[in-house]
């Protein structure tokens, strides 16, 4: 009996145990069911409840500005609307109207018709749900419409509509600067230039509203307070760029192109000393305001690929074969290393072999026995073979990659394209000679102009950059700067050395290829180059010969503080040669620059800065119309006589006269008038600028054989009768190939 009570003991034992081993794994299970779901999924059931209990409504900051280096601004937010659903509070509204909280029907044509948006859209805006499946609190009907349709959304009085302020981006000045501003999507995101660049400090911090919501009807809950948290507005970004500087960079660009029948030109003026971009654009380009239109007009296998050739900023993100102006780094390498400038000399019989390959001057009869100098001023290819090898491969890519080739400048630009610089262990003697003189080596213009300006800016290269400050307008309404930007520097070569090149450099604009880019009284050192184009699809250059024509300048040369880059890509009338075509184009800006400066920039004479215009024929015209085209060109006038129209004019149509100069005008009752015009001096022109003045005065042109304008059929000074024909022989210069 004893023994039987152990037993049951034991037995009792036995099971407790057991029971005691299930609740402990039961409990330990628990404990980690509610571990995982505390703690791993925390975050998920979280946001579950948040969707269910609360209604979300972010409400745009406005985003910052853009402003010009004098703050003028380039791009703003204007005020718009937007229509927002509170989904909760309109469900509510349908149930208490008709007793039907998902009867959308009732309100999406009112609202479709009010805001101009097809009713499919508004339905599917209001049946919206949140990725779980639940209904969602909120929905976005439409972004940046204006007041007209968001008063009449107002009007409808439909609770849970809501209608509130919102911004909508402006560029005031269309196409101007479009490839550095950029644009901006519906969101109002970035999408190139400035405004992706900056996108985060000119997007501000959106606001929202929260509340809470009953459960069980999902309106808000009377004795609740909404959260609402006030958005933060963007802050402005000053550019560095200057407004007349670049009006006067985009009309040279559009000269360029328009003369030249060009694919493309680009232009940038930079300041020498601070590494500032003060203008920078290309032709053709593009309305951010309405960023896709005209994208039809470029190359590219899709609609995209051609909005991105549209948006693309070849100043920065185009690599390519610079030529000749890649000899001021060459010649600026071999002055440091003690090779160049001693005193040696270059000869050059038009053509040099390298193992077995000829390599051509652009200048078939050769240059002849030359100076260091000389062979800068006269853009020699056989003499920079000859300062190539002198200076090695090693040492010469030593100084390619300390002027910045290579890799990217850093320039507050995106898409910067950082170049090709062959490896100094696969250069052959071939790779060293047309390293030397432009070829092999591909640098965007950007990298180029840096290096340019350290040049002129005695040794010491700094990171070029567009931004100047970026700054914010306190509660108090003051400006608060919160950063500005610090360029890198670095020294590249010696004082010394900078000064000798800027001396060849002059040489280049006063006897060598670019002495059309002259401007009396002022000190301009500059270098031409053209680059055949190499074929991106095959690696080989066109078997059509396909050219890029380039032009860097800097001035006063002595001490410099303006430099300007134009670049012409494929022009078509024949001519091609940067000495030509880009540096007439030099002419005209640095014209412009000057003038505007005015003492800010040394200078010997001011007033013979004053540009020479060919008095047009206005005569037959309105009275109006043709003041109005003699004013645009700077011209003063002098009226005599009655009249709605103007009859004569003195001196005649076809004289070249300074800007400023008082021309008679004599008007009368009828457009009958003296046909007699002068045939203007054309000598030096291409054959659109020719064109243009002989259209301009009345006179047709005939125009034999290539380059520029050489003789005419009929002396420049002559009288003729309008409409008379003058043929114009063209001539290629030597003085200004390369």
């Amino acid at each position: 009996m004893k023994n039987k009570k152990f037993t049951d003991k034991g037995i009792m034992r036995k099971r407790m145990n057991i029971v005691m081993i299930f609740i402990a794994v039961l409990f330990f299970l628990l404990i980690g069911r509610l571990a995982y779901i505390m703690i791993i999924k925390a975050p998920e059931y979280s946001a579950k409840a948040v969707e269910q209990w609360t209604s979300e409504i972010s409400i745009a900051a406005k985003r910052g500005k853009i402003l010009d280096t004098n703050g003028v601004e380039l791009a703003v937010s204007a005020n718009v609307y937007r229509i927002d659903f509170d989904l909760n509070a309109i469900r509510n509204y349908l149930d208490e109207k008709y007793k039907d909280k998902h009867k959308f029907e009732a309100i999406s044509k009112q609202i479709a018709d009010a805001s101009g948006i097809d009713e499919e859209t508004v339905l599917k805006k209001l049946r919206y749900k949140l990725p779980s499946g639940r209904e969602a609190g909120s929905s976005t009907l439409v972004r940046r419409i204006e007041k007209e349709q968001a008063d009449k959304v107002k009007d409808l009085n439909i609770k849970g509509v809501i209608v509130s302020a919102d911004t909508k981006r402006y560029y005031p000045n269309n196409n101007f600067l479009a490839h550095v501003i950029g644009t901006t999507n519906v969101d109002g995101k970035g999408l190139g230039g400035i405004e992706l660049q900056y996108n985060k400090e000119l997007s501000g911090v959106p606001g929202v509203r929260i509340a809470e919501l009953n459960g069980y009807k999902n309106s808000e809950l009377p004795y609740t307070v909404s959260s609402f948290t006030d958005p933060v507005d963007g802050s402005n970004v000053t550019l560095t760029i200057d407004e007349k500087m670049q009006e006067f960079a985009e009309q040279a660009a559009q000269i360029a192109l328009d003369n030249n029948k060009a694919k493309s030109a680009s232009v940038m003026i930079m300041s020498v000393k601070t590494g500032e971009i003060l203008a920078m654009t290309n032709k053709p380009d593009f309305n951010p305001n309405t960023p896709y239109e005209g994208a039809d007009k470029f190359d590219g296998k899709t609609a995209s690929d051609k909005v991105q050739k549209m948006w693309r900023n070849h100043l920065v993100s185009d690599a390519f074969e610079c030529g000749s102006i890649f000899k001021v780094i060459t010649a600026s390498a071999g002055v440091e290393l003690g090779v160049a400038n001693k005193g040696e000399t270059y000869s050059c019989n038009g053509a040099t072999n390298v193992l077995g390959t000829t390599i051509h001057c652009w200048k078939h009869g050769g240059h002849g026995t030359q100076t260091f100098p000389e062979i800068l001023q006269n853009s020699c290819n056989v003499g920079f073979i000859q300062l190539g090898k002198a200076i090695g491969k090693e040492k010469l890519n030593k100084y390619i990659e300390d002027f910045g080739f290579g890799k990217k400048s850093g320039i507050d630009l995106p898409g910067e394209a950082k170049g090709i610089v062959k490896a100094t262990d696969k250069i052959t003697d071939v790779d060293l000679a047309t390293i030397a003189f432009g070829q092999t080596d591909a640098v965007n213009p950007t990298q180029y102009m840096a290096a340019f300006c350290a040049v002129g800016n005695n040794g010491v290269w700094t990171q070029p950059h567009i931004m100047k400050e970026i700054s914010h307008i306190d509660a108090d309404g003051n400006k608060v700067i919160d950063k500005t930007f610090e360029p890198k520097t670095k020294r590249v070569v010696s004082e010394s050395t900078a000064k000798q090149i800027r001396q060849a450099l002059e040489l280049v604009v006063t006897k060598g290829s670019a002495k059309q880019a002259q401007v009396e009284g002022y000190r301009i050192g500059g270098k031409t180059g053209t680059a055949e184009k190499v074929n991106p699809e095959t690696g080989r250059y066109f078997e059509n010969k396909k050219y890029i024509s380039s032009f860097a300048a800097m001035a006063p040369i002595d001490d410099p503080e303006i430099a300007i880059f134009i670049t012409i890509d494929e022009p078509s009338t024949g001519v091609y040669y940067a000495g030509q075509i880009a540096t007439p184009i030099g002419h005209i800006l640095f014209s412009q620059i000057f003038n505007y400066l005015g003492t800010k920039i040394k200078h010997d004479d001011y007033a013979s800065l004053k540009k020479t215009i060919i008095i047009p024929d206005v005569r037959g015209m309105k009275v109006e119309e043709g003041k109005k085209k003699l004013k645009d060109l700077n011209l003063d006038i002098n009226i005599t006589g009655d009249g709605d129209y103007i009859t004569n004019l003195s001196p005649l149509p076809g004289y070249a006269v300074s800007e400023g100069t008082k021309i008679d005008v004599a008007l009368g009752g009828s457009s009958n008038y003296n046909k007699d015009v002068v045939v203007p001096d054309v000598t030096g022109y291409t054959k659109p600028q020719a064109q243009q003045v002989f259209n301009s005065v009345g006179l047709t042109a005939e125009f034999k054989g290539n380059g520029l304008v050489g003789e005419t059929s009929v002396q420049a000074g002559d009288t003729v009768k309008k409409g008379s024909k003058v043929v114009c022989t063209l001539e290629m210069d030597d003085d200004l190939g390369d």
